[in-house]
């Protein structure tokens, strides 16, 4: 090897080993492979009815949820007489870790096949145990509009969302898929940024700034997680009843600690 390119690889090398150092370590907490007959409710809860635009089509229906060949089946259906006293036209299914498994600083991981309808928003995504939205904050790990073959990856706070800070720093960006396969979610929740990936890539990473104004990093307290399926709203539009029923398959879920 010339001497120069010598030099050069060293100066290479030199500048990695500080990354290296750096990168956080974690540990494995908690798995979920859905091997049982059904969710374990030990560790989920169906998500109840709300007024916001995702979970006002919520259902605890029980054709919605299912636990087959080591997923957790997630749909979303026309409500063509399948429970007849409830008025909305669609009823999707979703599960949440509230009061049950939360994470602070550490990773989050989904594994997830998403079925294509229009007006289908299937979402994985993080929320403050104890805290309020918006102040509390709210981490989007993947949000999926009809058939697109990206993904949505977005952080939303008080500064966001009430101060209106979406470009200082950039609260969110896209990043391709698979539309037709499985996928990987992920999140780190770090003490000075969140960093989001897919399928081992990184996307993009929201770090905490030096501001006068509040609310900008609310992270750092415990989160738990939600995987539901949403159909129709300001953002994604009207649905299709003739692509229906669609679904959301997860293959597993792992939350892991950041060590000190």
């Amino acid at each position: 090897m010339r001497p120069y390119r010598r030099i050069l690889l060293s100066l290479a090398l030199l500048a990695v080993l500080p990354v290296l150092a750096g990168s956080p370590k974690y540990k494995l907490v908690w798995k979920d492979n859905f091997r049982g007959k059904s969710f374990n409710e030990k560790f989920w809860s169906k998500i109840p009815r709300g007024t916001s635009d995702w979970d006002r089509r919520m259902s605890d229906h029980p054709s919605l949820y299912k636990v087959e060949k080591g997923r957790l089946v997630l749909r979303g259906v026309v409500n063509d007489g399948l429970v007849p006293d409830d008025p909305v036209p669609y009823l999707t299914g979703g599960v949440y870790t509230k009061d049950k498994k939360t994470i602070t600083y550490g990773k989050v991981e989904v594994r997830a096949k998403l079925h294509a309808a229009k007006g289908a928003w299937p979402a994985i995504w993080m929320l403050p145990n104890d805290k309020g939205w918006p102040d509390g904050g709210e981490i989007d790990i993947m949000e999926r509009l009809n058939g697109d073959s990206i993904a949505y990856q977005t952080v939303h706070s008080h500064y966001t969302f009430v101060l209106k800070e979406g470009k200082n720093p950039p609260q969110g960006s896209t990043g391709p898929i698979d539309p037709d396969d499985y996928n990987v979610y992920a999140v780190e929740i770090l003490p000075d940024s969140l960093v989001f990936s897919i399928n081992n890539r990184r996307t993009f990473s929201y770090p905490r700034i030096q501001t006068d104004k509040p609310g900008q990093y609310p992270f750092g307290t415990p989160f738990y997680l939600l995987v539901d399926m949403q159909i129709e709203g300001q953002w994604v539009g009207k649905a299709d009843p003739k692509d229906y029923p669609v679904e959301m398959w997860i293959d597993w879920v792992k939350m892991y600690e950041l060590k000190e």
